[in-house]
């Protein structure tokens, strides 16, 4: 029980002030007339101001209210590293058995593990929901159990207790880990760049040498080992081989004693992109398609076009003499001998052997093809004819022979069964107007010796065939009406996307190969896509884990030779897909999770938080502390022992109120207080008169 003195007012508290104000202005003139009953009506003035505050006794029925003290128990991944979780278990049974051993206090425990989408340790978020479930004013302390990796110190919540931390690990722990400390997120391919990393050794790391052998992967192609020294940055050159997602995997072996290996390995995924795509565009005669092909090239800030066009063919007799003509003598043997290797695709458009090329130019063209060149043929009524490129040294790597014939009809170009399937023409067809694609009148028909034919005009005949000869690859579109759909007679058709496409194919883009396989991710859902132009569907995909587990999946098909489907990701880290006989990896997260970067249990983190509420951070090697209670804004924490702060809090279960004195008393003591004034003061009055 609780009992204090309240005051509650009958009158205004500024009314009662003036009537304290009046009392006294007329004790004073009782005292200077030097009246001699002045002490008794000050009491009386009293107490009638003493009535008009109206004390009264308020008794409270209290329930006291037991103390709580937090524990926040890490779970996360780098607590189940050496002898860690076994250290945790211990200290919250010795935390449990210490509060129970206190009067009237409680232990609330809060665990947490790996914050989601690599988080890391949110203790503090942990410590802030602990807080927000409980009445602040009971609670007394907090003790926070972790090896003080935590990625959140920065959310620490305000509390009325101090918060102390029992950290794990021990002083002889080490870890080797490597780091990436500098990587770019684009690169041109075939330029090199720098990549910078470091392999360290970390705490009480014991003698090993001076070395590490390091092992770098690109994509799934075979691994390379070099010995790099330790603690020191090193920059390595790279040049990526493709465009796209290039994966580049290091890893460096473990070694006995270190904590994890989990931070051995790194994973960078770099983009490749082309600095500027360089076209060598050959036509043969002026045409209408001529100057689409021309616009077309140009329109692309990223295409550097390289245009080499016969506007007077030899045959020509205009009589207007050569020296007379102003033009500047093109640099052919520059273009087709010195840097016919800078260029990333050559296009014949209705070229003619007239002689101005020599067959040795040619010759160079065939080897540039070769050894990993890009070659596109657009062929008209030329093709068939005797100056053809067919009669020169490209016969060898043409995958169709003209037949000499040119059929003058209109049509409508059709993908194959094939060109449903292939990258370069799925999907064209969604791309049609309303009527479907507009009509060409002309092709020179071939016929197919090697090669996949995507798209066919009248009467099946092969229309655009694409193939690869040794390193690079070859295109030939038997048609010179290309330009139609550009202009968008009777609609068009998806001119630009096509060739868009076709060059991006010959360039080697791996999401344009016949027979792929991609992942895409969002968030840890990886995205399958298997493509093939193969009739039968593929086999089944096998995916291992950063663990080694397998997991085999069967991709359902979306659309002719696509296959997808979604999968979830159970554990950061990087993924192996493998399917026939294509491989790809794919990194979910970091090789190394966050909770892996920093492995040695530190204070470094979370010492500014316990300094702000006067806590201490103790590590459990050192044995398990006592607990001692301690007043608010004082150490509350020292050698062997942890402090909280007893709260005292109760809940109030019954309140009675009742008058101090009764009110009639009270103006019976005013009364009696003034008449007696009044005859103390009756002689001085007589004597007066």
């Amino acid at each position: 029980m609780n009992r204090t003195i309240v005051f509650d007012p009958l009158i205004p508290v500024p009314l009662l002030w003036a009537l304290l104000a009046l009392g006294a202005v007329m004790l004073g003139f009782a005292i200077w007339r030097g009246m001699r009953g002045w002490p008794l009506r000050g009491l009386a003035m009293a107490v009638l101001l003493t009535a008009l505050v109206n004390p009264a006794l308020q008794e409270e029925d209290r329930k006291p209210l037991s103390d709580i003290i937090l524990a926040v128990v890490d779970d996360s991944s780098s607590q189940k590293l050496a002898d860690r979780a076994a250290q945790t278990e211990t200290a919250l049974a010795a935390l449990s058995r210490a509060v129970a051993a206190l009067d009237n206090t409680e232990l609330r425990i809060t665990r947490f593990a790996d914050g989601a989408e690599d988080a890391g340790s949110l203790a503090m978020t942990a410590l802030a929901e602990a807080v927000a479930a409980e009445p602040r004013a009971r609670i007394a302390g907090a003790v926070i159990i972790t090896d003080g990796q935590v990625h959140d110190a920065g959310l620490a919540p305000s509390l009325p207790a101090p918060v102390h931390v029992l950290l794990t690990g021990k002083r002889a722990d080490w870890d080797r880990r490597l780091v990436i400390t500098d990587a770019p997120a684009f690169a041109i391919i075939g330029e090199e760049f720098i990549l910078k990393l470091r392999i360290e050794d970390q705490g009480a790391a014991p003698a090993l040498g001076r070395e590490a052998e390091i092992t770098i992967a690109v994509d799934a192609d075979a691994p390379v080992s070099f010995s790099v020294p330790i603690n020191t940055d090193l920059e390595l050159p790279v040049t990526l081989p493709h465009g796209g997602q290039n994966v580049l995997q290091f890893s460096v072996a473990p070694v006995a004693g270190e904590l994890t290996d989990r931070n051995n390995a790194a994973v960078v995924q770099i983009n490749g992109v082309r600095d500027r795509l360089r076209v060598l565009l050959v036509s043969g005669e002026p045409h209408a398609g001529e100057r689409v092909w021309r616009n077309l090239l140009k329109s692309d800030a990223a295409v550097d076009l390289v245009h080499f066009t016969i506007l007077r063919p030899p045959e020509k007799q205009d009589g207007v003499s050569v020296d007379e003509l102003a033009l500047i003598a093109f640099p052919t043997r520059e273009l087709f001998v010195e840097k016919i290797d800078e260029f990333d695709l050559i296009i014949f458009d209705r070229y003619r052997m007239r002689g101005i090329l020599p067959l040795e130019y040619l010759d160079n063209v065939v080897s540039y093809v070769r050894g990993g060149g890009t070659l596109l043929v657009a062929a008209g009524p030329e093709f068939g004819a005797v100056d053809s490129l067919w009669r020169s040294p490209l016969a060898e790597i043409l995958p169709v022979a003209p037949t000499a014939q040119v059929i003058e009809e209109p049509f409508r170009p059709a993908l194959t069964d094939l060109g449903r399937r292939h990258p370069v023409t799925e999907g064209l067809e969604a791309l049609a107007p309303q009527g479907g694609w507009g009509r060409w009148f002309r092709l020179a028909e071939v016929e197919l010796l090697r090669g996949q034919v995507a798209m066919s005009g009248p009467g099946d005949r092969p229309l655009l065939v694409l193939d690869r000869v040794d390193k690079g690859r070859v295109a030939v579109l038997a048609s010179d009406q290309a330009w139609l759909w550009g202009r968008g007679f009777e609609g068009g058709g998806p001119q630009l996307e096509l060739l868009k496409r076709l060059a991006h194919w010959m360039l080697k883009e791996p999401e344009l190969e016949e027979e792929a396989l991609m992942a895409s991710l969002t968030g840890d859902v990886l995205h399958l896509t298997r493509r093939s132009i193969k009739p039968e569907p593929p086999g089944a995909l096998t995916i291992t884990a950063p663990d080694g587990t397998q997991t085999q999946l069967t991709l359902p098909q979306t659309s002719p030779g696509r296959f997808e489907t979604d999968w979830k990701a159970p554990e950061l880290g990087l993924y192996r897909l493998a399917q026939d006989d294509l491989t790809r990896v794919v990194a979910v997260g970091p090789a190394a999770p966050r909770e892996f970067v920093e492995t040695l249990a530190s204070a470094d983190i979370l010492q500014p938080v316990v300094d702000t509420v006067e806590g201490g951070i103790l590590p459990l090697e050192d044995g398990f502390p006592s607990l001692r209670p301690v007043r608010e804004n004082r150490p509350a924490a020292g050698r062997g022992w942890l402090g909280y702060i007893p709260r005292g809090a109760y809940v109030t279960e019954d309140l009675r109120v009742s008058p101090l004195v009764p009110g009639w008393l009270l103006l019976a003591l005013a009364a009696g207080l003034a008449v007696a004034a009044w005859l103390a003061e009756g002689p001085a009055r007589a004597k007066r008169v």
